[in-house]
């Protein structure tokens, strides 16, 4: 059984792990960023594992933003990631957020338009490191 926290406790080895089997990289004092720069996060646990996990950026007033969400391998295909997004959608509105965002590449276009209920929307991306990597037109 999956359980689903809102700001779960998780140690930063953990959260790496599963940045870096979802993205191929990690970062590093993700316990002190999220707890100094987020509206909050969503941890999955089957047992004592962590098996997904999404943060939640907000710009302090009507806007939330998903942001890193992943899932282990192991627990993909059985709901974790959506049910990740509906935990945090939730608590963001508790919160006063009115509007929930999220980008992502065009390969979970249906993961967030049709299981987790997001609309299409126009939006822009401004590449400030420079390249134009990863960036595809509509």
């Amino acid at each position: 059984m999956i359980s689903y926290r809102w700001r779960g406790r998780f140690d930063d080895v953990e959260v790496n792990a599963l940045h870096a089997e979802g993205f191929g990289a990690s970062g590093e004092g993700w316990w002190a960023r999220v707890n100094g720069h987020s509206l909050g996060w969503v941890c999955a646990r089957e047992g004592d594992t962590l098996v997904g996990f999404v943060n939640v950026a907000w710009d302090g007033g009507a806007h939330a933003f998903i942001v890193d969400t992943v899932v282990a391998t192991t627990a993909r295909r059985r709901g974790v990631g959506s049910e990740l997004v509906a935990v945090a959608a939730e608590h963001a509105r508790d919160l006063g957020c009115e509007w929930l965002h999220v980008d992502f590449e065009d390969h979970l276009r249906p993961f967030y338009l049709d299981r987790c209920g997001f609309r299409r929307t126009s939006a822009g991306l401004l590449a400030l490191s420079g390249g134009t990597e990863n960036v595809a037109g509509p």
